[in-house]
């Protein structure tokens, strides 16, 4: 359904650093700066776009948004949520834990305040 997510930043080198420690976290590539100067992040297939507003206004948090990113395995989560964690990140809601649908789930809000779950599919 969705091509990407394109999330705001008001400093893109301080997001850099949490999203390439948190998608390496998941086995994933450090993220790639086009043309435009984003940073771009591709994991499963999706593709997660980091800018500075283009209105030159400053980058703000969507209330009630969260942008989940698929894990493979709980140890991901886990290592998601610390790589977070340790590069600025904020620990939110519970901390990482099992769903009643068999999916394990963490959540953290980055340095700009949006806010992120990695997580792995459902089993049931």
């Amino acid at each position: 359904m969705f091509t990407h997510i394109m999330i705001g930043s008001n400093d893109l080198e301080r997001a850099r650093t949490f999203y390439d420690a948190t998608f390496h976290a998941l086995d994933g590539a450090p993220g790639e700066v086009d043309a435009r100067g984003r940073l771009i992040y591709l994991h499963e297939g999706g593709r997660l776009m980091i800018t500075k507003p283009i209105d030159g206004n400053p980058a703000t948090v969507a209330n009630g948004a969260t942008i989940g990113i698929v894990a493979t395995s709980q140890r991901h989560v886990l290592a998601w949520h610390a790589a977070g964690i340790a590069s600025g990140g904020i620990s939110i809601e519970s901390p990482p834990t099992a769903r009643p649908n068999g999916s394990f789930v963490a959540y953290l809000r980055d340095p700009d305040g949006n806010k992120l779950t990695a997580r792995t599919l459902p089993t049931k």
